[in-house]
């Protein structure tokens, strides 16, 4: 009988596993998890067609698919896609003769998959890593809410359950497990809809606001719309290489 990698690999690692080796628990998850392909996802935010309706309609889209809590206690607050003002998401690019139009204006921010993420390296239990296709995932499973990467990330883009969240989920998508109280989370791209060859949320939301594809595909739309037009990145001067860009 024949037998393909991930078979091979899946019983490997359950048989790695009753002999009490760790590492066979990465094997076995990872290999499920991260995509076979050699992708590298990004996403291309264009603010001159971001306005305050559109940006609202993006959130509760990323927010309804997600099962993300609306906890009305700030300090509580659990969020994958929000808004800051552009001097808070651009602190370097502020200056007193900056365009107007940008003072104050709000720009969604969200994580930025960096190609160096500082939160997978203080990690002490493996709970969050970077796949293949540059996606930065976290095991909910694995995470003992430490907040070891919420204090590395330079974005703010991870938020703790103080509390359990599903007492705050409107309506609930059965399709996405809510996380438990005790655990951090983030965006993660959407990458059970791009396993399905589906837009992440926010994008189909955005209505041309935001571009998402394959950095790594010469021929994608959001390599295209890179070559052709000026870009920033939140906080690049740290290299942690974010995969999201913005034209304003």
């Amino acid at each position: 009988m024949g037998m393909n990698r991930r078979g091979f690999l899946k019983i490997t690692g359950i048989s790695l596993l009753g002999l009490g080796i760790s590492p066979a628990i990465d094997w076995f998850w990872r290999d499920e998890m991260e995509a076979s392909v050699a992708k590298k996802w990004g996403m291309v935010i264009e603010m001159r067609k971001m306005d305050e309706e559109t940006a609202k309609r993006c959130i509760e889209a990323c927010h309804h698919v997600h099962n993300v809590p609306n906890i009305p206690d700030e300090r509580h607050e659990v969020k994958w896609l929000f808004t800051v003002p552009f001097e808070n998401a651009f602190p370097t690019q502020k200056h007193r003769y900056i365009e107007e139009g940008l003072k104050g204006k709000p720009f969604v921010v969200l994580c930025n998959h960096c190609e160096n993420p500082p939160c997978v390296r203080v990690c002490p239990t493996n709970a969050t890593w970077k796949r293949e296709d540059g996606i930065v995932i976290i095991d909910h499973h694995r995470c003992i809410g430490c907040k070891f990467c919420i204090l590395a990330c330079p974005y703010g883009a991870r938020s703790y359950n103080f509390e359990d969240p599903r007492p705050y989920i409107k309506e609930l998508n059965s399709e996405f497990i809510p996380r438990a109280k005790g655990v951090v989370e983030k965006c993660n791209f959407c990458e059970e809809r791009l396993a399905k060859d589906l837009l992440p949320a926010c994008v189909e939301a955005s209505k041309g606001a935001l571009i998402f594809g394959d950095l790594n595909d010469p021929n994608s739309e959001t390599r295209d719309v890179l070559s052709e037009n000026h870009t920033i990145r939140r906080k690049s001067y740290l290299g942690t290489e974010p995969k999201v860009y913005y034209i304003v």
